[in-house]
């Protein structure tokens, strides 16, 4: 299993940015996937999750009506649209599937004026 997040980066509170998570080495297609985060000092946290066919979706309490998860089947790939970004969302975001797979690198959100 590899999973590769990108898309992270530097920006201001209000904006937007849009993740993107490459998987290989399973069904894709068959996988319930999700992202989480990590900020400093604090516990990994589960932010969105979707169905293997995207029909269903789900958020924490902190992101929901900001964040949008989504998936493309024939990319293997999943999407964490984030916005309305706030200094709190600042953290490593990763994605994985459930049952969970060994960690990929995740990629940096940093949301600061």
């Amino acid at each position: 299993v590899q999973l590769v997040e990108s898309g992270g980066g530097l920006v201001q509170p209000g904006g937007s940015l849009r993740l993107s998570c490459a998987a290989s080495g399973f069904t894709f297609s068959t996988a319930v996937m999700s992202w989480y985060r990590q900020a400093p000092g604090k516990e990994r946290e589960l932010v969105a999750t979707i169905g293997s066919a995207g029909g269903s979706t789900g958020y924490g309490g902190s992101v929901k009506g900001r964040f949008t998860i989504a998936r493309d089947n024939g990319k293997n790939t999943v999407y964490l649209q984030m916005n309305s970004l706030k200094p709190e969302d600042t953290a490593v975001y990763y994605c994985n599937k459930w049952p969970l797979s060994p960690w990929g690198q995740g990629t940096q959100v940093t949301v600061s004026s």
